[in-house]
This record gives structure tokens, sequence and C-alpha cells, in this order.
């Protein structure tokens, strides 16, 4: 999960450059290799490279595309497009468990990763379907001027300097002169240290809460089908709310979870345990589906596939840190109580600072209407990089 989320600002450079469908496409063709490989891999250390980073880098370069291309066609039902896309992953985080628990017993664990790297070829097939749209008045070829000749200054460029400006143009960093969309990754960011630990841990808090019980994977079904669920309910809730103010959706959603985490050591029966997970899924849905609808709005179309990845970047760490945390927190106090109890802290602190995320753009924007200022137009107009949707590619132009 780290490598997805970690890898996904080269993806955002990528899927600039090459576009939507040559990144899914040789994205998911990369993770279906590492699991081929994994499933012929001996010793644990090599399962770390075959399944945790070969997999991990093609997932996501195939994963990333998938939300980015979506801009291409829809704008006013964006939020329901996501809900609809993302809850396909619900139906198979539904039917796995089960199918997975009634597999590897008689086939192996050998033969599973390459019928899992099956499903993975088809995800590559499939992404050929990815065809990015140019919408009008847009400028007619990256890396040129409002004029549509070559910017000015480069013609007597050193190559250094071409290099320079080429790096520039396809590793963006201008979405974090957005201060809006500063504050709204620090929130997420710090929200999702403990975003993962009660899926990591679940399992092995359930055998010590409730003894060997068969049951978990009652718990995995009620989470996919909750979070289904809630992508679809979400998504279209988010069309129905303007602007940034989607956020106070992402906000209520990670209070809720940061308050069901600490509530899983208190439950005492099995069925509270299921209500839990079943809200938790929801927070999970609303989390997930609102946030490239989000991004398109603080950043623009142009520059929302910098702005999706940098954000998935930043929240590689926090959220590949926290379950190992809490690993290290029960192995101390011999429980998972105060893990969790902790584990819910980020998410509710994370939701406090993005609350102030659409207070801050409506007083950005009341000032930008008193100034008269015409630099949001001029930056619309810019073409220096994103000149087009994001995923869009020269080879493309005839489309």
């Amino acid at each position: 999960m780290g490598m997805i989320f970690f890898c996904s600002p080269v993806v955002s450079m990528f899927t600039d450059h090459f576009g939507c469908r040559k990144t899914a496409v040789c994205g998911a063709f990369v993770a279906s290799l590492g699991l081929l490989t994994s499933s012929f891999a001996t010793t644990l250390g090599l399962r770390y490279f075959t399944y945790g980073i070969l997999f991990g880098c093609g997932s996501s370069f195939a994963f990333q595309p998938s939300l980015v291309i979506l801009g291409h066609y829809f704008r006013q039902r964006l939020g329901l497009a996501n809900g609809v896309v993302t809850a396909g992953s619900s139906l198979f985080s539904m039917g796995l468990p089960v199918l997975l628990k009634k597999v590897v017993g008689p086939l192996g664990l050998s033969r599973t990763f390459q019928i899992l790297s099956i499903f993975m070829l088809v995800q590559s097939l499939l992404a050929l379907t990815f065809k990015p749209l140019m919408p009008s008045g847009m400028c007619p070829m990256p890396g040129m001027g409002l004029d549509g000749g070559p910017p000015s200054g480069l013609e007597s460029a050193s190559r250094w300097q071409k290099g320079l400006a080429k790096i520039r143009k396809y590793f963006n960093v201008r979405v974090f002169g957005v201060l809006t969309y500063r504050v709204w990754a620090f929130g997420v960011a710090t929200a999702v240290l403990g975003y993962f630990v009660p899926y990591v841990h679940l399992m092995n808090f359930v055998k010590e809460q409730f003894g060997d019980t068969q049951r978990e994977w009652v718990l995995l079904v009620c989470i996919g089908a909750s979070s289904g669920v809630g992508r679809l309910l979400f998504g279209k809730i988010g069309d129905l709310i303007p602007g940034v103010k989607k956020i106070y959706m992402q906000v209520a959603s990670f209070i809720l979870l940061g308050l069901m985490s600490m509530m899983i050591p208190n439950c005492a029966k099995f069925e509270g345990l299921v209500v839990v997970f079943i809200l938790m899924g929801l927070c999970d849905g609303c989390f997930i589906t609102i946030m490239a609808p989000i991004a398109f709005d603080l950043v623009g179309p142009m520059q929302a596939s910098q702005a999706i990845g940098y954000l998935l970047g930043l929240m590689a760490i926090p959220m590949t840190a926290g379950p190992p945390i809490a690993g290290l927190l029960h192995d101390y106090f011999g429980n998972y109580h105060v893990a969790f109890y902790l584990a819910g802290v980020p998410p509710i602190v994370g939701g406090i600072v993005m609350f102030f995320v659409p207070l801050v753009h409506q007083r950005m924007q009341r000032r930008l209407k008193e100034a008269n200022d015409p630099s949001m137009d001029k930056m619309l107009k810019n073409c220096s990089n994103g000149d087009m949707l994001p995923g869009y590619t020269d080879m493309e132009t005839h489309i």
C-alpha cells in the first residue's frame, strides 16, 4: 500500500507526459508481472521485491490514471462517476476474502498468485479504453506560449536549461502555490496516519478479543459492502454540493472514522464490531469518492493530475507508518486498546484542519473579486504546464 501511494507523484508526471492510457496499460502489466513472479519466489526477501515493490509500483501506475481520466468525460457529475468506478473495488473487497479463503487451501499460495496475475492482465486490456479528450479553447501543443509559438528565450538556451525547463514542465510543483490545496493536503496526510490501523490489525484483534472465531471475514464483507454503498451515495451527494464545500463531507467522514476507531476496543460483542465497521466503511467510501472532485475544484482540471499525485505521495509515509506503530504499541502494552485509541486521534485532527479550507477559499475569492484581479484568468490561460486536461498527450491532438 505504501508503494502505491509513494509512487504517485512520479505517476502524475508519466500521466501528463505519456497520457492516461499508456500509463495505466503499462502499470497494470507490471503489476501482473509482479504477481506472477511472486508465485515463483521462494524467500521472503525476494517477495518483498516482487510483491511489495514490483506489484506495488505497477498498481500505482494503473490506479491513478483511472481517477484522472474521469475528469475528461465528467464535470457536473464527476462525484457520481467516481463513486460508480470506485464502487467496483468494493465488490471485490467483499468477494475476494471469501474466495481466497476457499481457494488458497486446495490450490496453494503460488497458484493463487498466478490466478490473481490474470486479473491484473485483464485490467491492462481494459485500460486501452482510456481515451483522453481535448477541451475546446485550450492551447494546441504542450510547451507552447499563449501565441502558439515556442516559449520566448528557449531558442538560444543551453541544453542544460532546456532539460531543466522540461523537468519543471512535467514535474510541476505549482499546485503547492495554492494555499487551500496545501492546507487540504496537510489535513489529509495527517488524518491517514491512523487510517489503516483498524484494517491491518483487524484479524489479530478479533482473535484476541473474541477467541479463535471464524467470523473475521464477515467484518471484511461489511467494510466492502458499506464502502461501496458510501461511494455511490456520497458521490451523488457530492455533485449536489457546489465547489470546495465538498470538503465538509471529508471532514465529517474523518472525524467519524476517528471516533469509530476509538470505539473498537469498547465492543464487548461481535455484533457491535459489525456496526462499527459498517460506519467505518461508509466513511471510507466518502473519503475515496470525493477526493478527485475536490482536487479538480481546488486547482482546476489542468493541474488535477499533479494535485492528486502529490496528495497520494504525501499520504504514503503516514499511511505506511501507522500500522507498524500500532504493532509496537500492542507489543508494549499487550493489547490493541491504546493503539486503537491513538489511531483515532489523527483523523480527528486532520478533519479539524480541513474544516478551514472552504473558509479560506471563500475569503480568497472575496479578495479577488474586490480587487478585480485578472490573475485567475491568466492562470487558466497559462499553457506552460497542464495546458490540456491531465493525461492528454501530444500524440493525441487529432482526437
